[in-house]
């Protein structure tokens, strides 16, 4: 049996790093969760039956950023110095905005574990609360700044 291999141009690869400085670095993202009223003073309230809901949703966020390169094929492992995930209550949209903060010394950007820190703590939220409010909206979740490497800084 012959083995044959195939190079094509796009053919995936992760990017070579290694003759990039190592700077400091960090990448802040957001995403909202939008739901009924009553869902959102309930976990306010703190009255869920599965426990705190942003203190799960957090740990689940801070946990994701450490396993990006797990779930994002061609994503570089990288050391995280700082995983900050924080949740701000809006009660007149009927929200919760969530941001997320990574900080490294290394070679390659954060924004894909910012991002991904935001979104698992998002779908934990929903997650968490799907038997009270089923039709929760997950949005706009997004790069907010970052900063480090060739080009600098960058704010949406």
């Amino acid at each position: 049996m012959g083995f044959s291999h195939i190079n094509q141009s796009g053919e995936a690869n992760m990017v070579d790093v290694s003759s990039k400085p190592v700077t400091a670095r960090e990448a802040r993202a957001q995403g909202y969760v939008i739901m009924q009223p009553e869902t959102l003073q309930h976990i306010i309230d703190g009255k869920h039956h599965k426990g705190d809901v942003f203190s799960v949703a957090r740990i689940a966020g801070i946990q994701a950023a450490k396993k990006c390169s797990d779930l994002i094929p061609l994503c570089h492992p990288l050391m995280l110095s700082k995983v900050q995930v924080d949740f701000d209550i809006d009660k007149t949209n009927n929200q919760v905005k969530i941001t997320s903060l990574c900080k490294l010394a290394g070679q390659t950007g954060v924004e894909m574990e910012a991002l991904t820190a935001v979104s698992v703590a998002a779908l934990t939220l929903f997650d968490m609360c799907k038997a009270l409010d089923p039709g929760m909206i997950i949005s706009d979740i997004q790069v907010l700044e970052k900063q480090g490497g060739k080009h600098g800084h960058w704010r949406s």
